[in-house]
């Protein structure tokens, strides 16, 4: 325990953010843990001195007049040939030398420190992924697919697993593959297991997407009311302005595209439709069946609707699979009913 045990504390809380204070009272423990197996006695006091950089562990034993448990007790006989200021139910401390420690009793010590610098490093991941929390990252791939699929990758935190189930259907990976995912879930409990969930396939990838990519949506000017999403194949997303001078549609889609191409490529080429809100319930139904033109919708109580579309948009308003009217479900919170004319 000399300077260089310090200097370590120091690298420790410089290099892994681990404060001093927190291994202190780890290496406290330890080396109590230590003198248990090495004397076999409970009572002990360890006093640590970053200032001085020193470390003292001293036995400590109750005065009392007659001895039945030597481990914990000493005569007030023998406390008197210590000091004269003993006095029964005093305490005689006595230092030992950790150097006298046995190899055994050294390893336990040290089992508890690396416990201590896990258990640190858990706690500071999780601090660092509660501030990420339903919020997108940038991540690099560090190990491609396994036989599971899932890859693994660096978030600049920790590395991460980002399972096949929530990988975008189709998208491969290389190593140095620059990503984005979504922290759906940090995991603040001491199981095995992993501290982070992260996916690209959750819908909030796309609307932190765009609350990225799309100033007036950064700035509070448009407002995202709603987001649905099969990942990989389609999302609606639905928009509304707090500007009457600003297209809301207009401005997530930008001039020929070019805004919401970058969303596009970071979700390998799933296609969004971009739909304008309305709080009258049947416009946006209507603007949610998008690109399908609707003739008229017909609210059966607040949460139920029938649409009427001309024969030749009806499978454009049902979509392939029933995915167009899903979503657009999703989207409005209402079930549809859609009907040709």
């Amino acid at each position: 325990m000399n300077q260089e045990f310090f200097n370590a504390l120091d690298l420790l809380e410089k290099t892994k953010g681990i404060p001093k204070e927190y291994m202190i009272e780890k290496v406290e423990a330890a080396l109590v843990s230590a003198f248990k197996k090495e004397y076999g006695t409970t009572n002990v006091r360890v006093v640590i001195d970053p200032a001085k950089k020193d470390v003292k562990v001293y036995e400590q034993k109750t005065v009392v007049e007659e001895v039945t448990d030597p481990a914990t007790e000493i005569s007030l006989e023998n406390a008197k040939k210590l000091s004269r200021r003993h006095t029964l139910g005093g305490v005689v401390e006595t230092e030992v030398k950790t150097k006298g420690f046995g190899r055994l009793s050294a390893q336990s010590a040290k089992q508890v420190i690396i416990q201590g610098i896990r258990e640190a490093e858990r706690s500071s991941m999780i601090r660092e992924y509660d501030k990420k929390k339903e919020e997108v990252i940038t991540a690099i791939v560090t190990k491609t697919a396994d036989s599971s699929g899932d890859i693994v990758i660096d978030t600049g935190t920790s590395e991460a697993v980002l399972p096949y189930s929530e990988q975008i259907p189709g998208e491969t990976f290389a190593a140095g593959d620059r990503i984005k995912v979504f922290v759906t879930e940090v995991r603040r409990d001491s199981n095995p297991g992993p501290i982070v969930t992260l996916s690209r396939t959750h819908p909030g990838l796309v609307k932190r997407l765009f609350e990225t990519e799309i100033p007036e949506i950064e700035e509070g000017v448009v407002i995202i009311h709603s987001v649905a999403r099969e990942a990989g194949s389609r999302t609606k997303i639905a928009v509304y302005s707090r500007d009457d001078d600003v297209d809301p549609v207009g401005a997530c889609i930008g001039e020929r595209g070019r805004r919401i191409a970058d969303i596009v490529d970071e979700l390998r080429g799933e296609k969004i439709d971009v739909v304008e809100y309305s709080e009258d319930a049947a416009e946006f139904i209507a603007s949610a069946l998008s690109p399908a033109e609707v003739i008229d919708v017909e609210m059966d109580g607040e949460r139920s609707a029938r649409v009427i579309v001309s024969a030749d948009q009806l499978s454009l308003a049902i979509g392939k699979e029933g995915q167009n009217a899903r979503l657009a479900a999703k989207l409005t919170g209402c079930k549809i009913d859609i009907k040709g004319n």
